[in-house]
C-alpha cells in the first residue's frame, strides 16, 4: 500500500503535467485563430484543417479536466 505522501507527490506531478499540456494547447489554439485571421483564401481545405486542430485541442482540454 502506498503512503499518503507518495500519493500526494503523484497528484502534484499529474497536475503539473496537465498544466503544462494545457499551456501548450493554448498556444496551438491561439495560432489557429491567428491563421484563420491571416489566411485570406478562405479555402474549404484550410478551414477543415484548422477546425480539426481546434476541435482536437478542445477534446484534449476536456480530457484533462
Amino acid at each position: 500500500m502506498e503512503e499518503p505522501l507518495e500519493n500526494a507527490d503523484k497528484r502534484d506531478e499529474i497536475n503539473i503535467l496537465k498544466h503544462d499540456i494545457k499551456n501548450q494547447l493554448s498556444g496551438i489554439q491561439l495560432a489557429v485563430e491567428q491563421l484563420r485571421y491571416e489566411l485570406s483564401d478562405n479555402s474549404v481545405d484550410g478551414a477543415f484543417y484548422l477546425d480539426t486542430i481546434a476541435s482536437s485541442c478542445t477534446i484534449i482540454n476536456t480530457l484533462l479536466k
